[in-house]
């Protein structure tokens, strides 16, 4: 029909135009917070792109089901706005047309976001804990930034280098100080390079330098020269055991190992389509506006209902994991409560909007006509 196509259009130009704000938003944050953290050290550089990648596969199911809610709310709003929606009645429509399109829009959402939440999501999580491990096993020494003082992994150690070769297995002027044992050393030396002995540990070998140990002016202070000195880097390399938390495990894994920390995670799993179903029929009745007022009180109660919503989901999942509530009876609560609160308000709309039905309008021509002529017979006799 006409206005199930004029629907869907607007529906998929509006959702275009939300996803791509609330995902620039989210990948600016997201930007800023990984950048900050390779600048930091805690991140390769070359590693801040797929970072921001997956951290954008993690966000993205919540910012699916926004952009869902959000869309078909601001179309219909607009509709009420403009008095299209009372055209559509008085031609005969009912409030429940609008669901068909709304579907027909929306479950291909529904369908990706499934895919993210029970697939990529934990694919994404566990890639982005591997990045993160991988680049905490590199030696200390690849990890220095010239001219910039570095922690060690370990944190018992500070390094400074002033230059570094492009295979980051040689430096020059390096200044290292450790403390161990509660005994504070110093070491600098004009160059150092990376040696690998055979169990597989590796050393930073430094050349012609100095040694101090302890604090100068009291007993037991120490001044060496050498002209080759070992550190202990970092051990044989160990393998990648990346993010092993219930977020990054796959969902075949959840169904097999029945602990309460997965089946937490398997509720928030199941509850993002749900929720992303659920709100889109949930905006239909609740986008109704008056056509002399604002848009924005509506857009306030959906924001707290989404809010509310999500946080509730939230509760249920703590609960499964703090083993309050088993799984059978925590999933299911809150989608029941939002869809009788659905159905309740399509009612309460459809017996609002009657009044726009074709039948319904002529009844009210009727009253009217006979209220007229009771008005003017007195009138007419005179």
């Amino acid at each position: 029909m006409i206005f199930q196509r004029a629907l869907r259009r607007e529906l998929i130009s509006t959702a275009g135009a939300v996803l791509t704000t609330l995902f620039t938003i989210t990948i600016t944050v997201m930007l800023i917070r990984i950048l900050g953290q390779a600048a930091g050290g805690r991140v390769a550089s070359q590693d801040v792109v797929a970072l921001i990648g997956f951290s954008a596969l993690n966000y993205l199911p919540v910012i699916l089901i926004l952009t869902a809610f959000i869309s078909v709310l601001l179309v219909l709003s607009r509709w009420y706005q403009d008095s299209e929606m009372v055209v559509w009645f008085s031609a005969g429509q009912s409030l429940a047309a609008w669901v068909r399109p709304v579907l027909s829009f929306g479950l291909p959402i529904v369908v990706l976001t499934a895919l993210l939440s029970f697939t990529l999501t934990p694919w994404a999580n566990r890639q982005s804990a591997e990045f993160r491990e991988r680049f905490a096993q590199r030696e200390d020494v690849s990890r220095v930034s010239p001219g910039k003082f570095q922690e060690s992994s370990s944190s018992d150690r500070v390094f400074f280098v002033e230059g570094l070769s492009n295979d980051a297995t040689n430096v020059r002027n390096v200044f290292v100080n450790s403390n161990q044992n509660g005994r504070s050393s110093i070491v600098v030396a004009n160059e150092g390079t990376i040696e690998v002995d055979a169990r597989g540990d590796k050393f930073l070998v430094l050349k012609n330098g100095r040694r101090y140990d302890g604090t100068p002016a009291q007993a037991g202070f120490q001044l060496m020269e050498f002209a080759r000195y070992g550190v202990l880097i970092s051990r044989q390399s160990q393998a990648v055991v990346g993010d092993t938390t219930a977020r990054a495990l796959p969902t075949q894994v959840l169904l097999e190992d029945r602990t309460n920390i997965n089946m937490g995670e398997l509720l928030w799993r199941m509850a993002l389509p749900m929720m992303c179903l659920l709100l889109m029929l949930l905006a239909i009745p609740l986008s109704f506006v008056n056509p002399r007022g604002g848009r924005s009180m509506n857009l306030l109660i959906a924001l707290f209902l989404f809010i509310v919503y999500s946080n509730m989901v939230s509760v249920f999942q703590a609960s499964v994991v703090q083993q309050k509530l088993s799984m059978a009876v925590a999933w299911w609560p809150m989608h029941l409560i939002t869809a009788v609160l659905a159905g309740t308000m399509f009612l309460w709309r459809v017996k609002m909007n009657s009044r726009y039905h074709p039948q319904g309008m002529w009844s009210a021509m009727k009253r009217a006509r006979r209220s007229g002529r009771a008005a003017l017979g007195p009138a007419v006799r005179e």
